[in-house]
């Protein structure tokens, strides 16, 4: 059913084109954000895991009290 309605709509490659070219916009600036970000901040975020003074979810314990 869907095929028929998409067909009888014409040309329709403009959606493909836009749905390419916003993946690639995001690609590019997530990719220079990456980029431009300090090698501080991204040891920080790296070792955030490994590292007992932050918080995991405060939440849950209120809860569990």
């Amino acid at each position: 059913m869907f095929k028929y309605i998409l067909e009888g709509a014409g040309n329709i490659n403009w959606m493909a084109i836009s749905a390419l070219i916003t993946f690639i916009v995001i690609f590019v600036v997530s990719a220079i954000m990456a980029f431009k970000s300090s090698p501080g901040y991204i040891n920080k975020m790296a070792n955030m895991p490994l590292d007992d003074s932050y918080p995991v979810n405060t939440e849950n314990d209120r809860h569990e009290k």
